[in-house]
């Protein structure tokens, strides 16, 4: 006799698929959110790595990931291409910024690298990275999709004349760390609801 699968069972399965589709969709728009229409794809580009709290002494998870996003995102057709690893000592002694910097040269990268090693909120990342980037020709916010977003936006707010400058990074990929899209999907709708809910 065929067992039959349980309709608690069938219904969890359908919940976590919507979950997983849902969090696909929010991070693949956000990766198209707030971009420029003239940055330049061969000239100087500057790919900006937004940190996350790391209390060391080796780069965790997430930060390994956006460094890998960071690295991916460099263009071949750029004439220089720059890395810009962003993040203080927010939850130990050494610096996000460091700690990026590290993993990324022992994944062999040997290209320029400049720190922001004092931020400790993105909207400070942004701020400090800003006289890092603002002789580039092409500017790439990289992170979690909709982190990066929000970064590219406060760029924006902050110099509108680099604005145009902003071009998409490589870190929506189908399929790829899908939990870490859910959980950056649930950050953004609460930061988009925040937000919202502020007297203008």
């Amino acid at each position: 006799m065929r067992r039959l699968i349980p309709p608690l069972a069938v219904a969890a399965t359908a919940a976590g698929l919507g979950v997983l589709a849902w969090a696909e969709y929010v991070n693949w728009r956000a990766s198209h959110r707030a971009l420029g229409v003239s940055a330049g794809a061969d000239g100087i580009e500057a790919v900006v790595v937004l940190g996350y709290r790391d209390r060391g002494p080796k780069a965790n998870f997430v930060n390994r990931y956006r460094v890998r996003v960071g690295l991916r995102s460099q263009s071949s057709r750029a004439r220089e291409s720059v890395l810009v690893l962003c993040g203080g000592s927010v939850g130990g002694d050494i610096p996000e910024a460091e700690l990026m910097a590290r993993y990324a040269r022992s994944r062999g990268y040997a290209g320029r690298i400049l720190l922001d090693s004092t931020s400790t909120t993105t909207q400070e990342n942004i701020e400090n990275a800003i006289a890092l980037v603002e002789d580039a020709d092409a500017i790439k916010v990289v992170s979690n999709s909709p982190h990066a977003a929000v970064g590219r936006e406060h760029l924006r707010s902050l110099r509108p004349d680099l604005a145009d400058r902003l071009a998409r990074g490589a870190d929506y990929r189908f399929g790829e760390a899908p939990l870490l899209k859910v959980a950056a999907a649930v950050i953004a709708g609460r930061y988009h609801a925040r937000r919202r809910a502020e007297p203008r």
